[in-house]
């Protein structure tokens, strides 16, 4: 998603180029370029996919909505493993249109998952709960800390249900790192995702992640805290970023690559 821009065939050659082994895919431009196609294509090149974005959506109260969810995440753990993949993030769904029940909205999301997580088993992937900025509880996830993600992922197997730790949506939060370290110490750390917070905000806030080193977030002592908590798994950077998916999208590949060193790793 930080080079959208990018055909999946473009993608994958950048990638190579500058020696980047892993990609993180979202399920739209996989499907745009096909599922089987795009599978063969990051096969052929020997990039590992790190996770697949995006499942959940699962707060919906009307049966007909639920019933169409549940077999969505179905689709989405299908396409995760032809990938290769063993991680599908799931983004957990606002509230219902009326509706002002957060606590039911939860409730919902663990039921949803008693019915994914053994479905996802079968197939080699765990589910990865997403908490997101409380700016997005209404209209987009319910889950705002790490804290409510791990409540409801401990409801499950650490093999089924995990976290995703994004830089992104947890920065603000003082109890984010004690939380990284309970999520390492039960395993439940699936996938660790990077982008910066820059202000001020624009419309709408959801294209306002910067790019890594132009925002607030220290992204040293956030590696640091997964790492001190057990985690050796891939780093993702994901962007949401409309003047940097204005760019030449290999340039912005680059770029984030000498970022993720400098501010990262070095």
């Amino acid at each position: 998603m930080t080079v959208k821009q990018l055909s999946m065939p473009d993608l994958v050659d950048a990638c190579v180029q500058l020696d980047i082994g892993h990609v993180g895919l979202w399920r739209e431009p996989v499907r745009a370029y096909g599922l089987e196609a795009t599978a063969k294509l990051v096969r052929d090149a020997g990039l590992t996919v790190t996770t697949l974005c995006r499942g959940g959506f699962l707060t919906a109260i009307d049966p007909a909505e639920r019933a169409g969810a549940l077999a969505d995440n179905r689709r989405a753990i299908d396409e995760a493993a032809t990938l290769g993949t063993d991680t599908l993030v799931l983004v957990s769904g606002g509230l219902p249109p009326g509706s002002k029940d957060l606590r039911g909205a939860r409730e919902r999301i663990a039921d949803a998952l008693a019915e994914l997580g053994p479905y996802a088993e079968r197939h080699g992937v765990r589910l990865a709960i997403e908490p997101l900025h409380p700016m997005y509880a209404a209209d987009r996830c319910v889950v705002s800390t790490l804290t409510q993600a791990l409540d409801l992922a401990e409801r499950f197997p650490a093999h089924q249900v995990g976290v995703t730790v994004d830089t992104y949506h947890l920065w603000w939060d003082d109890q984010a790192p004690p939380q990284i370290a309970r999520a390492g110490a039960a395993g439940r750390i699936h996938i660790f995702q990077l982008a910066d917070w820059t202000t001020p905000l624009p419309e709408g806030v959801l294209d306002g992640r910067g790019q890594i080193g132009d925002g607030s977030i220290d992204m040293r002592e956030w590696k640091g805290y997964v790492e001190a908590a057990g985690y050796t798994g891939p780093i993702e950077v994901e962007l949401f970023n409309e003047g940097l998916w204005a760019r030449d999208g290999r340039e912005v590949l680059a770029e984030t690559a000498r970022r993720f060193v400098r501010h990262v790793i070095a």
